[in-house]
Parts: structure tokens; sequence; C-alpha cells
């Protein structure tokens, strides 16, 4: 029988007028938080990212605050007497400020990731010839101090100067960045790789960055360890690691990583004897008894962050098979090894788990390997949110970068734009997430529509249009009007569709224009 638009039309109203909105209480998540991370705009021109960012509807803009380096806050050259650990110390402040202060002026929250390298003077000796990389062995106690600027600078009542208004306070907080990766902590590991140096490293940060962040009153705010690159590597020598992997430089397996860094074995008992001093874990029962106490963000963290970028498959299938490997499949893992860690201790502490550094590298630009379309890009972006939703352990969302860098067509891609300002598919995908769990479905069966209105609760307009067009020609018709309740702009709701076609969602700015999602494909048979 030949379905004419119109009569589509009047079935899809009709179902319209009987179905009701999505209710909040069906949404799997209502505490994930939608993050962004884009710091060469960012610190190119704070004001006018940070107003794009919340057209977006982003809630939290993830900063990278570099201790040392050509991007870092730290003099090269330590001055004499040089108060490290004040917040009017003379450090690189005003782009920081900039930003602190624009984004409180956008409303939008700023999680400062407090990480490396560190300044030459507060770098560890005995790098090897050749290394050419700062993140030698860094001082835990002048991390300490850095931190405690930082945060004693962003409490709500620092003036910078004696006639400045107070800069706002900042509650939201990450300690170093992938210290599982030999480019940002090093050593990864020594003796041939086969004593872990790391691990330790990082216990001896996060503890002087806790008793920093506590220090100027940051102790309730929310605060993220762990910011792991998801893969690694082991086995022979490599350019990075000549001794064997992870080597110096190279990278620590994420899961590998985690139960080092609790000192535990493969079976999640704690280490003991030689082995544990050689990896600076306690050696006997009695010391393992003090381990809890004596590291106190290892089990009182908000959070514990993960970096599962895809390479070019669906967020639902890992790129490798190796099960030490935390990739954007594989955070359920992640949770569970977090947990049998943890209880090796006698804690019950569960971290909620963070993505906090997540997209897509499109060909075009980058053609070097097999990444995917910018179209294909759109659809996993908003199928990876919509599994995140679904995890009630997953408490956040993630897109690195906003545009391209100018490196041409073999750089980190993951843009949602071109370099040069072209909004790429993901740009509205990200915008407006939509997501069909089925997309075929048998005549008279319900459609399951999935979305997110990103801006809605920013720009105080709940109502998101779905819109319909059969056999995907003709004209789009308004099906379904949703009033969003969800705090972050999230909802799921159900209708019935007599024909093929396709869905996608609209909504308006106030007194502005009008923007669409990207458009799912649906089968009716």
């Amino acid at each position: 029988m030949r379905v004419t638009a119109r009569a589509v039309l009047t079935a899809l109203l009709l179902s319209a007028a009987v179905l009701a909105c999505a209710p909040a209480a069906a949404l799997a998540s209502t505490t994930q938080v939608a993050m962004f991370e884009a710091d060469p705009q960012l610190y190119a021109h704070p004001a006018n990212t940070l107003a794009e960012l919340r057209s977006l509807g982003v809630d939290v803009v993830r900063v990278a605050v570099h201790w040392g380096g050509p991007l870092g806050l730290a003099p090269a050259v330590k001055p004499a007497g040089f108060p490290a650990a004040a917040p009017w110390a003379a450090y690189n402040w005003a782009p920081l400020d900039a930003i602190v202060k624009d984004a409180r002026a956008q409303g939008i929250v700023v999680d400062l990731t407090l990480s490396g390298p560190p300044p030459a003077w507060a770098a560890g000796r005995g790098q090897p010839h050749g290394g050419g990389y700062p993140e030698w062995r860094p001082s835990a106690a002048a991390y300490g101090d850095f931190v405690r600027a930082v945060s004693a600078r962003y409490t709500g009542g620092f003036r910078p100067s004696p006639d400045a208004a107070p800069l706002p306070a900042v509650h939201w907080w990450e300690l170093w960045n992938e210290p599982n990766f030999g480019q940002e902590l090093a050593p990864q590991a020594v003796r041939g790789s086969t004593v872990p140096s790391a691990p330790s490293l990082y216990r001896a940060l996060l503890a002087a960055g806790w008793s920093a962040l506590g220090d100027t009153g940051h102790g309730r705010d929310r605060i993220l360890i762990g910011n792991l690159d998801a893969r690694g590597q082991a086995g022979g020598p490599g350019p990075q690691a000549p001794e064997g992997y992870p080597g110096y430089f190279g990278d620590t397996k994420p899961l590998t990583f985690v139960r080092e860094l609790y000192c535990v074995d493969s079976r999640y008992r704690p280490v003991r004897g030689r082995v544990a001093s050689a990896q600076g874990c306690p050696a006997t029962a009695a010391a393992s008894r003090r381990f809890r106490a004596a590291n106190p963000a290892l089990f009182a963290a908000s959070g514990f962050a993960d970096h599962p970028y895809p390479y070019h498959g669906p967020p639902t299938v890992a790129d490798s098979r190796d099960p030490n490997y935390a990739e954007f499949s594989e955070l359920p893992k992640l949770y569970d090894v977090l947990a049998r860690s943890a209880r090796a201790y006698g804690s019950s502490h569960r971290f909620a788990i963070y993505n906090n550094e997540y997209g897509y590298i499109t060909n075009p630009p980058n053609s070097k390997q097999p990444f995917v379309s910018p179209a294909r890009a759109a659809v996993y972006l908003n199928w990876a949110e919509y599994l995140s939703w679904r995890n009630p352990h997953i408490a956040s969302t993630m897109q690195y970068l906003l545009v391209d860098p100018p490196q041409g067509p073999s750089g980190f891609d993951s843009g949602l734009e071109f370099y040069g300002g072209r909004h790429k598919p993901t740009y509205d995908a990200y915008r407006l997430p939509l997501f069909l769990p089925r997309s075929r479905v048998r005549r008279g069966h319900p459609v399951t529509v999935w979305g997110c209105a990103r801006p809605a609760p920013t720009f105080h307009n709940p109502r998101v249009l779905i819109q319909f067009r059969a056999r995907n020609h003709g004209v789009w018709r308004t099906v379904r009007t949703v009033v969003v309740t969800n705090s972050r702009g999230y909802f799921q709701t159900t209708l019935r569709l007599p024909a093929s076609g396709a869905v996608r969602l609209a909504w308006s700015y106030p007194h502005g224009a009008t923007i669409h999602s990207r458009t799912a494909t649906v089968s009716v048979r």
C-alpha cells in the first residue's frame, strides 16, 4: 500500500497527542555533565571562545594549567626568594585569570588540570642522555607549592591588587595529566622495565596536591585523579623505550598502572617484601594497614578520570583485546578494577568515572590512518553519549577540541570545526545529540528517540521538536514537542512511525536561530 506524506503526518500527530513527553524519572543518569576542552582557542581568545561554548550548552570547561615549560605558569629560572606557594607569586597569572573571570561571566564551571611539565628547577636529576622530556622525577614538594598557589588564588576572596575585585572561586580540580604516559611523567619503569616507577611518583604528587587543596579550603571541592591514557605498550624495545616497554618514556597500560598505584598484584592482594619495596609500596602487613590513611586521594577523591579515545571504530568496540586497556567500551572494567583495588585495603569507596578527554579524529583532514568520516564521527559521538547516559557510573561526556589544529592532515583533528572555522557534522551532533537505539522496527512498534537539547537549560527554552520526513524526502514535519525537564537537557521518548524515513531534532535560541541535530534514518517494515 502506498503511504502518502499526508497520511504519515496525520498518523504521527495522532500518536503525539496520545503519548506524553518523557518524564525526568525515565532518565538513566541525571548527573552527567558536558565537559569540553579547547585550550588553543581558550588561551588565545577566552571571552569569544567561552561565549561559543556557552552557545553549545557546555557545563564545564577543562583547562590545562601547565606548571612549567613554554606555556607554563612558573618562571623558567627560579628567582631568589621566590614564594612558590603564594597566590601573589610571580607566576604568569594573566591568561588564567582571564579564563576564570570570563567563564564566570558565561556561567561555565572551570575545571583546572594542574599538570606538568615541572619547571627545570623542580625536576629530578639523572635523566638519560637523549631523553629530552622535562617530566623527569618532578619534586612532589614543589608541586604541592604550585597547587597551593593556584588554589589559594581562586578561593573567591583573593584580590590580585588592592583596588581589584576578588577573583572568582574555582571548585573543580584535577591532579596531573596522564601519569601513565612517559612524556607526561617519567620514568615509567626502570631496570629494563621490570620495576614500575611512575605509580610511586604519582602517589607522591597526589599526596602533595591533595594536602595543598585541603590547606587552601578546597578539600570539599570536586577533585579528580587518574586522567589516564587509555592504552599502553609492553614488550620489546622501541624508540621511546630502548630497554623495552614501557621504559622511561613509553606508556604503562592503564589497568596495570591502577594496580601498581594501589600496590596490589593481579589478584588484588597488597604486594609485599622486596617487590613492594622496589615499587615504593609498603613491604609489610603493618605498613599496608597505614597505606589507606597515607594516601587519602586514592580513597576519597571525587572521581577517577580516563581518556578513552577511539581510533576508528564505534564506541561499543575496543581497538584492542588487551585486558589492561581502558578504552570507552571498557570503562566498566576500569570501575571494577578501582573498586577491587580499594577493597584490598578495606575501603568501600566507589569512584565516579569521568571521561574527560574524548573525540573522533576525522578523515578529512587526517588522511594518514583509517579515521572515520566527519559524518560517521557525528553518529559515533552521539552513540557514545547515549551509552554514557545509560551507565550510572560514568559522570561526564566530553569533547576534546573545538577547532582542528593547523598542522595539516596528520594532526589530532578531533575538533568540531575544521581549521579555518567551517563546521563539521559533529558540531550539530554535539549541540543537539540524537540517537535511536533501534533504527529498524516493525510496523506499529514504537521507535525510541533519545536526545539532548544541550543549550536548553542555559537559554531557558525547554521545548525540543522531533521532526520526521517520510522516505527521506519531502518536507520536515514536527511530530512531537518534548518539554525537557532534565537539568542537562536530556530526554527519551517513544513514537510510532507508519513508514520509513528520517528523524531529526530542532531547537531555537530565544529570539535567535533555529538549529537542528544530525539526521537519523528509520526503517519501518
